[in-house]
């Protein structure tokens, strides 16, 4: 008599969670795997995640930059004149100049601390951060500066409104504390100021522009803006654009994405093999009772479907395990260590679970192969 496809799956069922230890090594494999490789992955989407912070803080629709430039905080200065031609562009709602440079402060206790300096426009304030505490007006006053509260914060002793230091042997006030979305990669404090005060107190070479900030007037004005950008030989690239670029740099022109790849493959190879051998071994163990199954009218079909239920049963549980502990990790480590970067996106979701069908794909496959050749004479000869 055939078996129903339900009854040869509650079968299976009970044949891997009633041998625990076998049970209990493969979700452990499985777990190890996912929990690797999330982490792995998760630390690289933090990496990119603050490597355009920049970007995703100022908010512009378009950047216009020297076509060298591979991220934000190592910008080549532009000329005055070409703020003046991107103006007059059709399509060009308004441009502004954004600075954003290095410097070393001099704090109250008389130690230095390096920070990062954002100049905006003196007119539009475009790309400013949310104010927690003080008022926006405050930055026109004089020596004014923002500093923003993220996990660098303490580095500059925790100030607070009236708080001075000393930058290049200029005096500096913070007049507000501000909050932005994303925490920079570089580790070191950020202060946001006016256009015109940056390039004042840092000094800096003939051209002061390190980018000029575009809003088009619709979507359509912007391949017109950047062909008339790329005539006067440089580059306009949209938010999403400038990320991409930046994520390219790191995962290509660096180290980073290189040894990322290499552990995340490791991590998989670590899984496949604990897994594959584990599922194996447990249907070497089980094939008197597959046997069984085929003397009493189980088709190969149906016997094909067990095991495929089995390896990704135990693969999806072992992913779903894998998760929540990379998840519980991040979220401790970051409420601990605030310059921890790691996040888990859809991306390294996918992934993991792409990468987990796979394993249990191989797993499966070896195991199918071992019992359509076992017949059920083999079995009950001795």
């Amino acid at each position: 008599m055939t078996l129903k496809y339900s009854g040869i799956l509650r079968i299976g069922f009970k044949l891997l969670v009633n041998d625990r230890a076998k049970f209990s090594a493969l979700l452990i494999g499985i777990t190890f795997a996912v929990f690797l490789m999330m982490q792995m992955t998760a630390m690289f989407a933090g990496i990119l995640n603050r490597a355009y912070s920049t970007v995703t803080n100022v908010g512009a629709a378009m950047w216009i930059m020297d076509p060298a430039v591979n991220t934000p905080t190592s910008a080549i200065p532009l000329p005055d004149y070409l703020l003046d031609s991107v103006r007059s562009m059709n399509g060009v709602s308004y441009a502004v100049p954004l600075f954003i440079g290095s410097a070393l402060v001099k704090l109250d206790s008389g130690t230095y601390q390096s920070v990062s300096v954002v100049g905006l426009d003196d007119t539009s304030l475009l790309g400013r951060p949310e104010i927690a505490q003080g008022r926006l007006e405050d930055i026109y006053a004089d020596n004014s500066f923002f500093v923003v509260d993220d996990a660098e914060f303490g580095k500059l002793e925790n100030p607070r409104i009236g708080t001075t230091f000393e930058l290049n042997d200029n005096r500096g006030v913070i007049v507000g504390i501000a909050r932005v979305a994303s925490n920079g990669l570089n580790g070191v404090p950020t202060l946001y100021t006016t256009y015109s005060r940056a390039i004042q107190y840092l000094p800096t070479m003939r051209f002061t522009i390190s980018y000029v900030l575009v809003q088009p007037r619709d979507a359509t004005a912007v391949a017109s803006i950047k062909r008339e950008v790329a005539k006067l030989g440089y580059v306009a690239l949209t938010q999403k654009e400038f990320n991409q670029t930046i994520t390219d740099y790191y995962t290509y022109k660096t180290g980073i994405g290189t040894n990322i790849l290499i552990m995340t493959v490791i991590s998989f190879l670590v899984g496949l093999s604990i897994s594959g051998q584990t599922f194996y071994s447990f249907i070497l163990e089980n094939l008197e009772k597959f046997g069984a199954l085929k003397a009493i009218g189980a088709k190969g079909r149906e016997l094909v479907y067990m095991i495929l239920f089995m390896a990704t049963f135990t693969a999806l549980t072992g992913f779903g395990l894998g998760v929540g502990l990379v998840t519980l990790m991040i979220t401790v480590a970051r409420s601990q260590l605030p310059t921890y970067a790691a996040i888990v996106t859809f991306w390294n979701l996918g992934l993991a679970f792409a990468m987990v069908l796979v394993i249990a794909a191989i797993s499966s496959y070896f195991g199918i192969r071992r019992v359509l050749r076992i017949e059920p004479f083999d079995i009950f000869r001795g």
